[in-house]
């Protein structure tokens, strides 16, 4: 399947860093949640560390919230929080609590190098930068994952994931998704202008994004069983 369309900013950065962006959303991890034969051991760890993720991430756009120029960028920040907040942390709770993992267990989860390299170069990127910074450090974990859903919910086939996937390439996360673009491409537009890409700006935005991305795939590691 095509690419969905996130806008035209996530496109060009996706489109200058192929071989991080291959990695990540071809990893073998995620071909093992289309196609079944991930090990379910393999995928708990995974979500315990997402679920220590999701904490800093929605920090990270709570920040953006605070680093937004006007009350759109404000109310777009902040339904992405309500999303991690209220669709992605449930999913991950409700599946662990099935496998017996509490809530309490899941808070106390100790959080690995690779978790704390990848939350703390986002927050940090926030808190150094401005709000484009933060955007693009932030954009390979949506857009990302809602690629990686988009394109495993059309390819079907059986899978005991099949929860993760309908959450990620489902209609709610993919509306989220087409917002978070439109966000980064009015923000890059109203700060930028027009052709943003000419701009010395645009590269030090698309390093950024490369160097989430590197850091996105480097996180499917830690579900190793």
């Amino acid at each position: 399947m095509t690419a969905p369309d996130y806008g035209r900013s996530f496109a060009l950065w996706r489109d200058a860093c192929p071989g991080p962006w291959q990695a990540y959303t071809r990893h073998a991890f995620v071909q093992g949640l289309g196609d079944g034969s991930l090990p379910r051991a393999a995928f708990l760890n995974y979500l315990q560390q997402d679920y220590v993720f999701l904490i800093h991430f929605s920090r990270a756009w709570s920040l953006a919230v605070v680093k937004a120029g006007n009350l759109a960028e404000m109310q777009a920040a902040s339904a992405t929080v309500h999303a991690l907040l209220h669709l992605e942390m449930p999913l991950h709770v409700g599946i662990c609590e099935g496998e017996g993992i509490t809530r309490e267990a899941l808070e106390a989860t100790e959080e690995a190098p690779e978790n704390l390299a990848y939350t703390r170069y986002v927050l940090e990127s926030g808190y150094s930068g401005d709000f484009l910074d933060l955007l693009a450090a932030v954009a390979p974990c949506v857009l990302g994952y809602g690629e990686i859903g988009a394109r495993l919910l059309a390819e079907g086939g059986e899978t005991p994931y099949r929860n993760w996937i309908e959450t990620y390439g489902g209609p709610e996360f993919q509306q989220l998704c087409r917002d978070t673009g439109a966000l980064i491409d009015r923000a890059i537009a109203d700060r930028l202008g027009p052709a943003p890409e000419t701009l010395p700006r645009w590269q030090a935005l698309a390093g950024r994004f490369a160097t989430a991305t590197r850091l996105e795939a480097a996180f499917w590691g830690l579900g190793r069983a």
